[in-house]
């Protein structure tokens, strides 16, 4: 009986075996092609943080060619290691990516692509992707994501992605307060335990999350005269800075321009939750100087914004350029320094500076730079800088940029990695990149954010990816009871001091 059971059961793995083999169809004799594969996204040559999803890709030709019937890939580590998969695209194991990628940190891994077309394999050239030394040290994204619409908001929401794997979960979307938009989102220096949004529409309110507790300002301060939008939290976070904005968007009869946002006028301010008082400064609101996107330095003595003269719009639209400035701040006090000083004069060469953001390390500031304004997704010709605070030198992070918009940028809690946007992929949809940059200033490749069948992804979404940050956990929101507390009107009044 013994007997008869064990043969059932190896005629039983010996037909699973069978099944799982034929379902892998053997490399043979493939014909050598003298070029690299055209995979999409483009990951040859990435450095990338042993911790990132896999690259999954698709080759261009599987895509456009019917004759390409199969895929094959094998990756091998520099320190060990294999990785193979086979079938329609390179659809990598999590775990055993992730074994891979731990196991060859500080080396490099080679991908050898093969394709069988007509029953014929052919093989190109093999291509490296590099796996970092630096730790990515966050958890994941938040970010928000939208139609690229004008007036109507459809569906939208935030929504944060682990970026081990390629699970996406949404923190809040509009479907659960009619006519709510959400946006101007950001955690204290990554930690979502201190998180802030801003909610637009008859709706309106900036919620403070701290540890699980919430609390909904009322949307606009009459003595501000506008809402409080564009947050970045102070590094001891005991403080929050804004802007408050009087937004207008007008459209071209141009081609190849679509739309152009300016504000009326803006302010810049700060915010103590503890008191519910809005700290202000003569310097920060001035009738002449709309000054904007407030962020604080790593080392929390001072405030960075950018500025620019008034204009009369819509007709002035184009002179509509902005430096970016500095002023002290005292953290015991919640004082502001009595001098404003230029950092960098984006005036003189002609151009407009928006989105400044410091590296938490103090090292550096990366900013945009653009012809005029500072709405940068609706500029092809914006571009990443990078200001080097200990020289005090500025460079185009061409590196990194295209010839589309590159724009909303953050970096991570260790300074290595960055996040951006950027429309280089059909000039139409703004999607996520990453990057990273060592010690000596150098700036690795940017790949696009890994999907589980990339092609499939993004040709079938309808919405662009803005404001992304990265999260060093999971945040932990209940949209529910928020969707309850937006729609009820009861908000918290804030005092100007």
């Amino acid at each position: 009986m013994r007997r008869l059971l064990f043969i059932f059961y190896l005629s039983l793995f010996t037909f699973h075996l069978s099944l799982l083999t034929s379902c892998t169809q053997r490399v043979e004799n493939p014909v050598a092609l003298d070029r690299l594969p055209d995979i999409y996204p483009d990951y040859i040559g990435v450095t990338i943080p042993a911790e990132i999803a896999p690259l999954n890709f698709n080759l261009q030709s599987s895509i456009f060619n019917l004759q390409c019937d199969l895929v094959d890939v094998v990756v091998r580590g520099s320190k060990g290691g294999e990785l193979h998969t086979q079938g329609d695209y390179a659809d990598f194991d999590v775990k055993d990516w992730h074994e891979l990628t731990a196991r060859n940190k500080g080396g490099e891994l080679t991908f050898t692509v093969c394709v069988r077309q007509d029953g014929q394999w052919n093989q190109y050239k093999d291509f490296k992707v590099y796996v970092s030394d630096y730790a990515l040290d966050e958890w994941g994204l938040t970010y928000r994501r939208i139609a690229p619409g004008y007036e109507v908001y459809s569906k939208m929401g935030l929504y944060q992605r682990d970026l081990a794997t390629f699970d996406e979960y949404a923190i809040i979307e509009n479907t659960q307060v009619p006519g709510m938009c959400v946006n101007c989102h950001t955690a204290h220096q990554t930690d979502p335990s201190k998180f802030v949004f801003h909610v637009r529409g008859g709706h309106g309110a900036t919620m403070f999350q701290t540890d699980g507790q919430r609390e909904w300002l009322k949307a606009k301060n009459d003595l501000l005269g506008g809402s409080m939008v564009y947050p970045y939290w102070h590094p001891n976070g005991e403080y929050c800075a804004f802007s408050t904005n009087q937004t207008r968007q007008g459209f071209h009869v141009i081609r190849n321009e679509r739309v152009e946002v300016f504000d009326l006028s803006s302010d810049v301010f700060v915010y103590h939750p503890a008191t519910h008082e809005i700290l202000t400064d003569s310097l920060l609101q001035t009738k002449d100087w709309s000054e904007n996107a407030p962020v604080f330095s790593p080392d929390g003595r001072s405030l960075y914004y950018m500025t620019s003269r008034q204009q009369e719009y819509p007709e002035h639209y184009r002179e509509e350029k902005y430096n970016l400035c500095r002023i002290a701040f005292d953290p015991q006090t919640g004082r502001f320094g009595d001098r404003v000083d230029t950092l960098f004069n984006a005036v003189a060469m002609g151009k407009s500076l928006t989105w400044p953001r410091p590296s938490y390390d103090g090292r550096y500031i990366m900013f945009t730079l653009m012809d005029y304004g500072y709405f940068s997704i609706w500029h092809n010709e914006s571009d990443q800088w990078l200001l080097d605070l200990q020289t005090g030198e500025a460079r185009e992070m061409k590196e990194i940029n295209s010839d589309k918009a590159d724009s909303y940028h953050n970096w991570n809690v260790n300074s290595h990695w960055m996040v951006f946007t950027s429309r280089r992929d059909d000039g139409l949809y703004t999607r996520l990149y990453l990057a990273s940059i060592d010690d000596k200033g150098r700036l690795s490749k940017p790949f696009l954010l890994p999907q589980r069948n990339p092609q499939e992804y993004y040709s079938k979404s309808l919405y662009s990816f803005n404001t992304p940050d990265f999260t060093k956990t999971k945040v932990d929101f209940d949209a529910y009871e928020a969707g309850i507390e937006i729609a009820s009107y009861k908000r918290v009044d804030t005092k100007v001091k």
